[in-house]
């Protein structure tokens, strides 16, 4: 691996050329044009939302349109839409000259990600074997956004380091790595997930931090003067905050079954997030001189209690338990950006940019060690008997699975989500690698000059409000506090 990482590398040495106008309309074109033949020959409606509904109603002994799993899962599904198009897109505004392409090449990337989800999970999901067509419905279009999450998160590791054309191809292969994880996740071993802490962001965040340590840039210091935030970028990037904060609980419910256990679900979820808030805060004033708060850690890790509880969501994890996993996950997430950034990308060669190591690669591995240990220790006292079927679905091929095994389902879900996530990462990268895609020079990352077309009256950046931000260590002068690490 590392020969050929050297000789792919060799090529970086080319001067880049970012001009994409030939390569980026052409992939654009040619990949939506593919996606409509392949929707054509492929995707049809469901029972639910094709014109039959009236004789399927009636065949089925539904008696009202409101029965229709449409307006159970819709409100869900425009909270989750929301999280992917305005919160990922919004929270990645930090830098100060990326704000176009942070919520640009979002756009761009959930655009494209959900047409090829709804493809790739359909072949393993949704695929009626008596007509080979694929029937879609609203939880498709749930679960689609759930599959663009994922790579959305792993944009976050590069953002601002490569050209649209990189980012499609990312899309291409992190969608595909996406369906063929959940399948082996959901279907053969059967782990719960739902909110996908293993699924989702464990994978997205090893998939993008596997990349981004192939595309490690060793003169990236040359735009060093981009690579903070400035006022008005961390207010835009805390409206993301917010609604990803406010929704998350849609986001871990959506798909869960009707009933007790998607109530339950956007209980835990609720509960574990507001104890996160008040633990980033706690140990972002302590570690920070005089006291002051870093509005880094405030847009990142007081989300980090809705990715640890992911997994575990709609387990009878109790509301004090939700509390706990959002109070430790908050101090965990904080103190990641403080140290574990830094240490990344001096020791590990690991450029993060939004850190998504502290907010969705360790609270993820430790949502999945909470759902193993909770799904282990459930009991038919505490879950019932029907109850225990509902939440772990003991039927059909695993009726007969008790909660001691399907914690260590849980735990193998986990390893699944690990392999793929830096597997994938590695292959993709070096992919990504090679000098054909338009990427910027290492003087030309985080500045959306390189690939959008900006106002002419652009503001010069006052220096006197610069400061560094996600994956520059701007602790270095803490020696001085009795919370000090060396960073030199």
């Amino acid at each position: 691996m590392g020969n050929c990482l050297q000789s792919v590398g060799c090529f970086t040495c080319l001067p880049k050329n970012t001009n994409i106008r030939p390569s980026f309309p052409a992939v654009c074109f040619v990949w939506q044009i593919a996606m409509i033949i392949l929707f054509g020959v492929f995707i049809r409606y469901d029972a639910e939302s094709d014109a039959h509904w009236p004789q399927y109603k009636k065949s089925h002994n539904i008696t009202s349109d409101s029965e229709n799993d449409f307006y159970f899962r819709y409100p869900s599904f425009q909270d989750v839409h929301v999280m992917i198009f305005v919160g990922f897109g919004f929270l990645m505004t930090f830098l100060k000259r990326y704000s176009f392409g942070a919520v640009g090449f979002n756009f761009l990337i959930a655009a494209f990600g959900i047409q090829w989800a709804l493809l790739m999970q359909g072949w393993f999901h949704s695929l009626d074997y008596t007509d080979g067509k694929i029937k879609i419905g609203v939880e498709n279009l749930i679960n689609a956004d759930f599959c663009v999450a994922g790579c959305l998160i792993a944009y976050g590791a590069v953002l601002g380091k490569v050209s649209p054309v990189q980012l499609l191809v990312m899309t291409l292969f992190g969608v595909t790595l996406y369906a063929v994880e959940e399948f082996i996740i959901i279907s053969i071993l059967h782990a719960q997930d739902a909110g996908g802490s293993m699924i989702i962001h464990t994978f997205g965040a090893y998939y993008g931090l596997a990349i981004s340590w192939v595309l490690y840039r060793p003169n990236l210091d040359q735009c060093k003067r981009l690579q903070g935030s400035v006022y008005h970028s961390d207010v835009f990037a805390m409206v993301g905050t917010l609604f990803l904060w406010m929704f998350w609980p849609s986001f871990n419910s959506a798909t869960v079954y009707h009933g007790d256990g998607q109530h339950r679900a956007a209980i835990n979820t609720y509960l574990s997030l507001a104890a996160s808030v008040l633990t980033t805060m706690a140990i972002s004033s302590l570690f920070q001189k005089k006291g002051k708060l870093d509005m880094v850690h405030i847009q990142n890790a007081t989300l980090a209690g809705g990715v640890a509880v992911g997994t575990a969501a709609e387990f009878m994890l109790m509301p004090y338990g939700s509390l706990i996993v959002g109070f430790f996950c908050g101090i965990i997430s904080t103190l990641g950006y403080i140290y574990i950034t830094p240490f990344l990308e001096k020791r590990l060669k690991i450029q993060d940019t939004c850190g998504i190591h502290n907010l969705h690669a360790m609270p993820g591995v430790i949502g999945g060690i909470v759902g193993a240990i909770s799904a282990a220790a459930a009991t038919e006292h505490v879950y019932s008997s029907e109850g225990l079927i509902n939440t772990f679905q003991f039927e059909g091929p695993i009726q007969n699975r008790v909660p001691t095994v399907q914690g260590g389902y849980q735990a193998a879900a986990m390893c699944v989500a690990l392999v793929f996530g830096i597997g994938g990462g590695i292959l993709v990268g070096i992919i990504l690698k090679l000098p054909i895609w338009g990427d910027p020079a290492d003087d030309g990352c985080f500045d959306d000059e390189v690939y959008w077309e900006l106002p002419e009256d652009e503001e010069s950046i006052p220096p006197v409000l610069e400061y560094n931000n996600h994956m520059t260590n701007k602790h270095r002068d803490m020696s001085q506090s009795s919370f000090s690490v060396e960073q030199s």
